[in-house]
């Protein structure tokens, strides 16, 4: 669900997103389905919380839609009896048919909210509530860091001369003011903090090759490992792993919970 057609490996992501998989299963908790809603999940990336939201609403129905066609071809081959279309989040074309939009760890990659917002008001029926979180301000600030400082380096500045951070991180002010504005109603807009675990430096390297395309991507194929790696030793020099020999990375969640004004 990005606003760049980055090259999702959706195998990749399967094994490596155990925590944003963690995090849904909690905001689903959140929800309190009846079982009868009617849900849409952006951002549904390889299917398993879509799955998972269908499972729970065994008289309703689920559709997940991602911006990877990828991600949607997998998540259909694995969850035959689910809805999945490939769409773009500031692009939804639905019409006042879903009880809920929901959305865990996606629309940090897109830097368009508005747009995402007002498709959410035309999909939802009045009174239909707006569940989403993503990365927020202040989210794994450590880590871009030491990524900053490898980027520095003589070996890798040309690749990122003309680099763009791609995420958008936001705080719940901006974000209030955004809801308002596609004339949903806030509720709750919180930042939320996170630790983030991962099962050691291979973890983390497995997590940065999943998600990090827009470093990736810039650098020849046989030399992003290298990269990755570098910018793992570095974070690492300054927050080992745990006593427990995991990776920890600290995040910031925004969870944004909101209502479309009616009866």
């Amino acid at each position: 669900m990005t606003e760049k057609g980055y090259g999702w490996d959706a195998e990749q992501y399967a094994r490596n997103s155990s925590a944003q998989f963690q995090w849904a299963l909690e905001l689903i908790g959140k929800l309190a389905l009846r079982g009868d809603e009617r849900i849409l999940d952006i951002g549904c990336g390889d299917g398993k919380v879509t799955a998972e939201l269908a499972r729970r609403v065994p008289r309703g129905e689920v559709v997940g839609v991602d911006s990877s066609e990828d991600m949607i071809g997998k998540a259909a081959a694995a969850f035959p009896g689910v809805r999945f279309l490939t769409m773009d989040a500031r692009a939804l074309s639905f019409k006042e048919g879903f009880n809920v939009v929901f959305s865990n760890a996606a629309l940090h990659w897109v830097k368009d909210h508005g747009a995402v917002l007002h498709g959410v008001a035309g999909s939802l029926k009045a009174g239909g509530r707006l569940l989403l979180q993503m990365g927020g301000r202040g989210n794994g600030e450590e880590i871009f860091f030491a990524a900053a400082q490898v980027m520095k380096k003589d070996a890798w500045r040309s690749f990122f001369r003309d680099f763009e951070f791609p995420w958008a991180f936001s705080g719940p002010e901006e974000y209030r003011h955004w809801l308002t504005e596609a004339g949903l109603e806030p509720r709750r807009v919180e930042l939320l903090p996170r630790d983030m675990r991962q099962k050691g430096r291979e973890g983390l390297l497995g997590w940065l090759r999943t998600t990090w395309m827009p470093y990736t991507e810039r650098l020849p194929a046989n030399l992003r490992q290298q990269f990755l790696s570098e910018v793992v030793e570095r974070y690492l020099a300054v927050h080992p792993l745990s006593p427990q020999g995991e990776g920890v990375v600290r995040m910031v969640r925004l969870e944004v919970d909101a209502l479309k004004p009616g009866k």
